[in-house]
């Protein structure tokens, strides 16, 4: 039997706090932004992270739900500041 695999199986494996980390500084970066949504009616949910590509899964909510200009938020305010907090970002997107 091989043993080989047990190491690319290790190699995998990332601890949990490695993984919990980049959920953190987005959750993080999002309590900075927070405010400003909610100053108009709205606000915003972290629905997902995924680390292998980077990308935010958000829900807008309250006022921003519907609003014309939720999208421009999402792209020139939401995104922009997670990429600068958490450089690992690539992308935010509304679920």
């Amino acid at each position: 039997m091989r043993s080989g695999w047990i190491w690319e199986v290790a190699a995998l494996y990332r601890a949990p706090e490695e993984e919990d980390r980049m959920k953190e500084q987005v959750e993080q970066a999002l309590d900075m932004i927070r405010p400003a949504l909610q100053n108009d009616g709205g606000d915003i949910e972290l629905v997902g992270v995924d680390e292998a590509t980077g990308v935010v899964s958000v829900k807008l909510v309250g006022a921003c739900v519907g609003c014309p200009m939720s999208q421009i938020t999402l792209k020139n305010g939401v995104e922009k500041v997670l990429k600068q907090v958490v450089p690992e970002v690539t992308a935010v997107e509304s679920v």
